[in-house]
């Protein structure tokens, strides 16, 4: 995370039946960056309220913060954001 990667423990393309033809209609259309982006940023916000150190909570929470501006679709970007916000409050398992 210090080098700006983003650590992704996401599981959302499996689970929604996102496989195959599916995912790759995603990717070649660029339109992968909405889901994938905000289930990393999601899936790394839980991991940093569930079982992180302190440390690794201040690099994660300030990645996150910049990452969101790079959603690149506005109402992902919010709801990205709401959702991180509700992982805050206990809520679990957001997904795009």
């Amino acid at each position: 995370m210090r080098m700006g990667y983003i650590p992704s423990f996401c599981t959302a393309c499996y689970r929604e039946g996102r496989t195959g033809d599916r995912f790759m209609r995603l990717c070649k259309s660029k339109q992968i960056q909405n889901c994938c982006h905000p289930n990393a940023l999601m899936t790394l916000k839980e991991y940093l309220e569930d079982y992180a150190s302190e440390d690794t909570v201040q690099i994660g929470n300030a990645l996150i913060t910049k990452e969101l501006e790079n959603i690149p679709n506005p109402k992902a970007r919010e709801t990205a954001a709401k959702y991180i916000h509700e992982i805050v409050n206990g809520k679990r398992d957001f997904r795009f």
